[in-house]
């Protein structure tokens, strides 16, 4: 068992259980091929209040060959009938974009960062200074990238969809030993999209416990009731696709979130997190008024000097000015030291 690293530190947020949830928008393909499309995407997350926007840094030629052998063939799934390579001519980020991306992020107050998938896209991320580098779910298995990408010393997003409990081991100790010290593990499914129920939130705290990581969660649910949730099991970055309508089409349009929506899993999640609170052991501010209307011990027959206190004459009623109920059966028997008008909270001061 690895010792659990509360918090991480990506730019100038501190990210982890005790900081509001750190929200990412992914651009991914959404863009459809338009620069002013991208950028407008960024706006729209800065808008939203999310925290950072993360770009995916590839060509076709870095991913794959091109190639119609059945190998190369998509049979299934929202991208059926493309070849990989055309799946990925269509969908990449040009890399020409990337510095007014970067500038337009950094401008809107967003940190922005990508998830590069070969070595060439880090070395040419690199200058950017980018506060992170994200792991993608696909690239889990690609220990040779992950430590090329730990040992520039930046904090890492590891996505874990499709990934075994070994195969996450094997990535956090390579990025471990190659030199990230802030590493974040976003539980995720790589369905798209993700039936909730295929969701599992509760592998959250796994992450953080077992391998000492900040759990977030990168989701491909068709809402954001499953981010929601993912707060309230502890999770402490969520990662989204963004698009402005999912009716523009595009790779990944039909499990992103339109701009209106993001705001408003902003905001859940945040109330979500806020109402995680404290381990409660004292009564809260807020329920400051209510106390004085719990039950406790009243007469409810006037009562002479002398006389015994019994079920007739001592109950357990609205408000709460007297004795707590617990103190019922103790009191039986016992008689008023004075006269005793019905509507009296029990107090001590009159029990012989």
């Amino acid at each position: 068992m690895i010792s659990h690293h509360n918090e991480i530190r990506i730019g100038d947020r501190l990210i982890g259980p005790d900081h509001p949830p750190y929200i990412i928008g992914e651009l991914s393909a959404n863009h459809n091929g338009s620069l002013d499309g991208a950028l407008a995407i960024i706006d729209a997350i800065a808008d939203a209040g999310a925290d950072a926007v993360k770009l995916q840094t590839y060509t076709a030629d870095t991913m794959t060959l091109d190639c119609d052998y059945e190998d190369f063939q998509l049979r299934e799934g929202p991208w059926a009938g493309h070849t990989l390579y055309e799946l990925y001519q269509w969908a990449h980020t040009p890399w020409e974009w990337h510095e007014a991306l970067f500038q337009r992020g950094r401008e809107r107050g967003l940190h922005v960062f990508s998830s590069p998938f070969d070595r060439t896209a880090v070395d040419f991320l690199e200058p950017f200074g980018p506060p992170a580098y994200k792991i993608a779910s696909f690239e889990i298995v690609d220990i040779p990238l992950i430590e090329y990408v730990a040992g520039k010393g930046r904090p890492m997003i590891i996505s874990t969809g499709m990934a075994t409990r070994v195969e996450i081991t094997e990535a956090v100790a390579a990025a471990r030993r190659s030199g990230c010290h802030d590493l974040c593990l976003l539980h995720c499914t790589s369905g798209y999209p993700t039936p909730a129920e295929e969701a599992d939130l509760r592998t959250l705290p796994h992450l953080a416990e077992f391998y000492g990581a900040v759990p977030g969660l990168s989701d491909h649910t068709l809402d954001y009731a499953v981010p929601i949730a993912a707060v309230a099991m502890g999770a402490c970055v969520i990662e989204k696709h963004v698009t402005l309508r999912r009716a523009d089409g595009g790779p990944d349009a039909a499990f992103s979130l339109e701009p209106e929506e993001l705001a408003d899993l902003v905001h859940d999640t945040h109330i979500a997190w806020q109402s995680l609170g404290t381990l409660r052991d004292i009564p809260r501010n807020s329920e400051a008024t209510q106390r004085p209307l719990r039950r406790s011990l009243y007469i409810v027959e006037d009562l002479k000097a002398g006389e015994e206190l019994g079920p007739r004459n001592l109950r357990a009623i609205r408000p709460g000015y007297g004795l707590p109920p617990k103190y019922y059966d103790v009191l039986q028997g016992k008689r008023v030291t004075r006269d005793v008008a019905k509507g009296t909270p029990v107090s001590w001061d009159f029990i012989g």
